[in-house]
């Protein structure tokens, strides 16, 4: 143990001797270290974020859509006329689906309806959708002030809507929405609640929901049909559109998450059977986009180990050259202690200890730096999330020190084999 002790206190002496240079020898296996933190960081940030954007979806749930199909909407591009386009999920779908589905936890239709949502001056292409009360907890929804939707709002027919935080924030900035009136076309509403605002705004997350769930208005689907009905008109620059969708979406949650892929591919072929040769109806399973975002983000991490690996390759190559230089600089110092009664093994590890002294410091500081520049980039832009790991901080440290240790082995052994005689002599 006293041999062990005063070797690493002079390994630190040799190294305080010649701070300038043990700092930038140290400089490679910092930056190594602070790639492997920040990178790590990043990846798992945005993994963190895509994953709570899926999930906000509901991992039990498989989403079946009325899409327009590609034809349909060529032909409104080109014609740029007037006519009825019919497509997407009938009512007889719906009640295929509650047959073959039995012991689904919920089965919730949701109904476009309007073609503008219009406040006073303020108007918007509408987003509003005839719904049942069930959609709350289907779709993981949250209310952020007032209330939901009640069965009492479906088996009256009332005319209240909830709207979505963006809606709440474009058309009420300035005051409570609720108990305000809001229009679907020229039908009057009242709103009863907002809804929180739901992360899936923008970005990757209006992708995989095909819109903005905060420009959402929900108003019971009774309402909806003996208000508005199957039609839903809008006009756009040069042309007028009108399309008859009986059911807009469908929210399906089965019971467990192992049942949502052999659920999905039910589904898929009920569709396929039902709307043969036809591309009018679609199917988001957030649980296989939520794997697709883990293999992916397991790709990324992968690269991002390559590339901070070779950063500390670098860095560890680094160390070898100064250490080599070493070597030959204290040459005859080596030649005075084995002279003196020093052994080989004592040569090495007094050169071994250096050099794992040095990687470790290396080490200590480019973890204090990458946790500080994970936290800056975080902080600064607020676009990129960063998730600091504990395993990417051990493993970058650990990796830190083992390369001091493999790299310096060889100028640590090159130390020990010189001839003591050849040592005393060189100048």
């Amino acid at each position: 143990m006293a041999f062990l002790l005063e070797t690493i206190r002079m390994g630190l002496t040799n190294l305080r001797l010649h701070m300038l240079r043990s700092i930038l020898t140290a400089l490679g296996i910092i930056f190594g270290v602070l790639a492997v933190i920040v990178m790590s960081s990043l990846g798992e940030g945005a993994k963190r974020a895509a994953l709570a954007q899926i999930e906000r979806l509901g991992a039990r749930n498989i989403i079946i859509r009325s899409q327009k199909p590609p034809d349909t909407q060529q032909q409104q591009g080109s014609q740029q006329q007037s006519f009825v386009s019919r497509y997407g999920i009938t009512r007889a779908d719906l009640e295929v689906i509650r047959e073959n589905f039995p012991d689904a936890d919920a089965i919730v239709p949701l109904k476009e309806v309007g073609g503008q949502i219009i406040r006073d001056d303020k108007r918007r292409v509408s987003q509003a959708y005839g719904v049942t009360p069930a959609l709350m907890s289907a779709a993981n929804l949250r209310v952020g002030a007032g209330r939901y939707l009640h069965e009492s709002d479906m088996s009256e027919k009332a005319r209240v809507c909830v709207v979505g935080a963006e809606i709440a924030r474009q058309f009420f900035p300035l005051e409570d929405p609720r108990g305000k009136t809001l229009r679907i076309d020229r039908v009057p509403f009242t709103v009863v609640g907002v809804l929180e605002p739901i992360g899936l705004a923008g970005g990757a997350g209006a992708a995989l929901i095909g819109r903005d769930l905060n420009l959402d208005v929900h108003v019971p689907m009774t309402t909806a049909r003996d208000t508005f009905g199957d039609l839903v008109m809008r006009g756009t620059s040069g042309s007028f559109q009108a399309s008859s969708v009986e059911v807009s979406e469908v929210y399906v949650s089965v019971p467990t998450r192992e049942r949502v892929i052999p659920d999905a591919e039910r589904l898929r072929l009920i569709v396929k059977t039902r709307h043969r040769n036809q591309t009018d109806v679609g199917l988001i399973v957030p649980y296989e986009l939520l794997e697709n975002a883990r293999k992916t983000a397991l790709t990324f991490n992968l690269i991002f180990g390559a590339i901070a690996a070779i950063s500390l390759l670098v860095g560890g190559i680094g160390i070898m050259n100064i250490m080599l230089a070493s070597v030959t600089e204290r040459i005859r110092e080596i030649g005075v202690r084995r002279a003196l009664g020093a052994t080989r093994q004592h040569i090495l590890w007094q050169f071994l200890v250096e050099t794992s002294v040095l990687s470790a410091i290396g080490g200590g500081i480019g973890v204090a730096v990458g946790v500080g520049g994970s936290l800056l980039v975080g902080w600064a832009a607020p676009n990129m999330p960063t998730a600091i790991t504990l395993w990417s901080i051990l493993l970058s440290f650990s990796v830190a020190t083992a390369t001091g240790l493999v790299f310096g082995l060889y100028p640590a052994r090159r130390a020990a084999m010189a001839d003591p005689i050849v040592a005393l002599r060189h100048d």
